[in-house]
């Protein structure tokens, strides 16, 4: 059996750090690649110069 002591936390609203390359930057969203993959994520999750747009 296993031992019941090992705890696993788990936190909301926390932080994840990931390194990753830039593949494609269009009018709303940042394509990168982590890995194999490539995720699209919004432009407005980024703290970017509002004079770029």
């Amino acid at each position: 059996m296993a031992n019941q002591s090992d705890k696993k936390d788990i936190s909301i609203n926390s932080s994840v750090s990931l390194k990753g390359i830039v593949k494609a930057i269009f009018k709303d969203t940042v394509h990168v690649q982590i890995g194999g993959k490539i995720i699209t994520l919004p432009k407005a999750d980024f703290m970017l110069d509002k004079s770029m747009n």
